[in-house]
């Protein structure tokens, strides 16, 4: 379980996450969800302790991040930012190949390729996993980072926007993977989605934030629901049932 107690971040004078709270559960996807700004992205990287919180605590597991050992924090949780920029000429393969780095320390062995390949395979990538990263797509190479995500084989994966540059197809795909790594391997899921249909969809739990601050939490069937959703966005929006699931309506 990753316990979050009263976490507080600023940047100048602006908190930018502000006394927030949330305990968040094994072997569920949970979404953040909010308009921009509200402090998703930085709650989730102070998490991964990619940022360090003013104020306020992080467990992973009952052990405080902040005295957890770099090494063995990456073995236990990984994290894909929105933006990632590499400038080496890397394949596919080679770059998945990093997420073993922290068992490997950048000497592989025959398991640390296995899971490589089942990375690779995982998103679909094996009959270009020999193409540069420089030849690729957007959405090709966002699905490169999220494979190399998945090598580096944690209980916890944490994912900004995992769907940025990607088309409805491979969006689908993506979230699909998630749910497959959730109920057949028992992973942990965490991502910032602005999608709030994917968000109901696939996800068993929504943290709903906004101007730093958690507006509610809870089961999805309980925060896909009309005046949580206006409270959150400042608009209204129709919330129909569809197929066992709850559909947004928010634009006509």
């Amino acid at each position: 379980m990753v316990m979050v107690k009263s976490v507080s971040k600023k940047y100048g004078d602006k908190k930018v996450v502000d006394n927030v709270s949330v305990k968040i559960a094994k072997g569920k996807i949970t979404s953040f969800i909010g308009p921009n700004g509200a402090g998703k992205s930085t709650l989730l990287s102070m998490i991964s302790r990619l940022i360090e919180n003013d104020e306020g605590e992080i467990y992973i597991d009952n052990q405080n991040i902040k005295k957890c050992k770099s090494n063995a924090l990456a073995k236990k949780l990984s994290i894909l930012k929105q933006t990632n920029h590499i400038n080496l000429k890397l394949t596919i393969r080679e770059l998945v190949s990093f997420g073993r780095f922290p068992y490997s320390k950048g000497r592989l062995t025959e398991e640390d390729w296995k899971h490589v390949d089942e990375a690779i395979r995982y998103m679909g990538l094996e009959d270009i996993q020999h193409k540069y990263l420089d030849e690729l797509s957007g959405g090709q190479k966002q699905r490169a980072f999220i494979a190399m995500v998945i090598a580096q084989d944690t209980e916890y994966i944490l994912l900004d926007e995992p769907l940025n540059n990607l088309d409805m197809k491979h969006s689908v795909q993506i979230m699909k993977t998630l749910r497959r790594l959730v109920d057949e391997l028992g992973k942990t899921v965490i991502i910032v989605i602005h999608d709030i249909n994917f968000a109901s969809v696939y996800s068993d739990y929504i943290v709903a934030l906004k101007d730093g601050k958690i507006v509610k939490q809870g089961p999805t069937e309980e925060m896909i629901d009309r005046e949580i959703l206006r409270e959150v966005y400042d608009m209204d929006m129709e919330v129909r049932d569809f197929n066992c699931n709850k559909i947004c309506v928010y634009f006509a």
